[in-house]
């Protein structure tokens, strides 16, 4: 680590829980990661003073939070809670000169280069490409979003998108009728509403209301069913998922073509990944006609880095602050 890098702090909002830290150029201070829990708290800078507060030492230069929802012009406003902030909240609660405000995808789209080898177990062999190819992270758990991972001689560009929630694309009749059972009963049949973890439960309660008696699970008994084989449904449940995600994913590939790979994060790409091979996802993913065969040159890893959004967000101030003002 080189200690002449400048201390900067760094955090990750999530719907539930925030973790802070304090990080040296690219490298987290791991004995710094404090975690707190959202649940009364009023707004986040408080918690970046109380973090402060308990680092008595620390004088950060930089400050770059990532936050689980849209970001624009510096300003937050967090998807499922009342927060909202900006950059001048930020620099008051820290004393930081830098500030950044990222969407928790891009953070992590940061963190690419940054992942240690072992943090990244690879689902499917792509062509060799070069450093400087464009990569694409691919989230599905609570939610589903993407964040395309470009890199030029001035840093890495990881620009917002809210890709889960455009209309589901359909491919055949199972995906038509399962569009229609969502919007009858749920809203608009966005990607998200079936790449999430509700999305495993809707279309649970999709197939099951087609045999005959409809059943609303949590995803986690779900997937529990699938692992242990008791529940045919579960089984085609999970199906299903894996084939509308290699659909999905196929469809992003070759509209952003990330040639130097696509990360899968997430709790629920971790839970599926072992079913991939086995549930259709490969045919999915190539089912693109004449362009079949050119998706076969990007590989996909599965990201398991449960610190990727802070490192992102280091790796992020570390740009910011090499560019020449």
């Amino acid at each position: 680590m080189d200690q002449t890098a400048p201390l900067s702090i760094v955090a990750d909002i999530g719907g539930t829980n925030t973790r802070i830290a304090l990080a040296r150029g690219t490298e987290i201070l791991h004995d710094t990661i404090t975690r707190y829990k959202n649940a009364g708290e009023p707004n986040f800078p408080p918690l970046l003073e109380r973090f402060l507060a308990e680092h008595p030492d620390a004088n950060p230069e930089a400050c770059c939070v990532a936050a689980a929802g849209p970001v624009r012009d510096g300003r937050v406003e967090m998807t499922n809670l009342s927060w909202t902030f900006d950059k001048d909240d930020l620099a008051a609660a820290t004393g930081a000169s830098v500030i950044a405000t990222l969407n928790d995808m891009q953070a992590q789209g940061h963190a690419l280069p940054y992942l240690k080898p072992e943090a990244l177990t690879n689902l499917r062999e792509g062509a060799e490409a070069s450093p400087q190819a464009a990569m694409l992270i691919v989230g599905i758990g609570t939610g589903m979003n993407i964040a395309p991972v470009y890199h030029s001689a001035s840093g890495t560009l990881v620009p917002p998108a809210e890709a889960g929630h455009p209309l589901l694309a359909v491919r055949n009749d199972d995906n038509l009728r399962l569009c229609q059972y969502i919007e009858k009963h749920h809203g608009f049949p966005s990607v998200e509403e079936v790449m999430s973890g509700r999305g495993v439960a809707r279309i649970y309660e999709w197939l099951s209301s087609e045999a005959g008696d409809t059943q609303v699970l949590e995803p986690a008994e779900i997937m529990k069913r699938v692992e242990d084989g008791s529940d045919p449904i579960a089984t085609e449940t999970a199906r299903h998922f894996v084939q509308i995600m290699g659909s999905v994913c196929g469809n992003l590939a070759l509209t952003l073509l990330p040639f130097g790979g696509i990360y899968l994060i997430g709790g629920v790409s971790r839970a599926f990944a072992p079913l991939l091979d086995k549930m259709g996802f490969e045919e999915s993913f190539r089912d693109l006609g004449r362009f079949g065969d050119f998706v076969d040159q990007f590989g996909i890893w599965l990201v398991e880095d449960d610190f990727a959004a802070l490192t992102g967000c280091a790796s992020h101030l570390q740009d910011l602050l090499q560019r020449p003002h």
